[in-house]
C-alpha cells in the first residue's frame, strides 16, 4: 500500500522518463529544497542513497536506512551549500535559486544526471507564484546549464491537478570530462 502511494505521489517527470534515470542502489541522490520529499523517497525505495536539503525537514516522513536529512538555508548567499562532484544525481523541483546553479552543476559527479522542474514566467498569468525571481524565463535552464547534455528538456503546461500549469523540465547529463 505504502509503495503505491508513493508512486502516486512522485513527479510525473521522473515516471514518465524512469528510463532515463540511473535508478540503480549504488547511486547517491541529492533532493534538494526536497520538501516532503516525494521524489527522493521514490529513489530511495529502489535503493539508492538520498540525501534530502531544505530548510524545513519537519515534512519528512521517517527516513529509510539509505537516508539522511540537513536542515539548511539555501540562500544565505555566498556560502558553500553543496559539496563537489558527489552525486549521481540532483533533483530540483519546484524550487529556484539562481545564485545555487553553479553549486548544483558542481555537485554532480561527471556522467552523473540533472533532473529539474520549475515554473516559468507564463505561470505568472495563470496564478502562483508571480514572483519574477522565482519563474525560469524561456530556456533560462537550458542556457544555465549549456555544459549538460539535456537528454529532455520541455517547457510548457504540465497541468497541475484541474489548472493549468506552466514549468520548465530538464534532465541533462554531466560531461564526464
Amino acid at each position: 500500500m505504502e509503495k503505491k502511494r508513493l508512486k502516486a505521489n512522485v513527479s510525473a517527470l521522473l515516471l514518465d522518463h524512469e528510463r532515463l534515470l540511473h535508478t540503480s542502489p549504488t547511486a547517491d541522490v541529492l533532493d534538494l529544497a526536497c520538501g516532503s520529499g516525494r521524489n527522493g523517497l521514490w529513489f530511495a525505495e529502489q535503493g539508492a542513497k538520498v540525501t534530502f536539503i531544505d530548510q524545513d525537514i519537519s515534512r519528512l516522513p521517517s527516513l529509510p536506512q539509505n537516508c539522511h536529512a540537513r536542515s539548511q538555508n539555501l540562500e544565505n548567499d555566498g556560502q558553500q551549500h553543496l559539496p563537489t562532484a558527489q552525486f549521481d544525481m540532483v533533483l530540483v523541483f519546484n524550487y529556484l535559486h539562481r545564485p545555487l546553479f553553479g553549486q548544483i552543476a558542481q555537485a554532480i559527479k561527471p556522467g552523473g544526471l540533472l533532473i529539474y522542474e520549475t515554473f516559468t514566467t507564463t505561470q505568472a498569468t495563470v496564478g502562483r507564484p508571480k514572483n519574477p525571481d522565482f519563474l525560469l524565463t524561456a530556456n533560462e535552464l537550458l542556457n544555465r546549464f549549456n555544459q549538460f547534455e539535456p537528454l529532455h528538456y520541455f517547457e510548457g503546461n504540465v497541468g497541475c491537478e484541474l489548472a493549468p500549469c506552466f514549468k520548465a523540465q530538464m534532465i541533462a547529463k554531466k560531461p564526464r570530462r
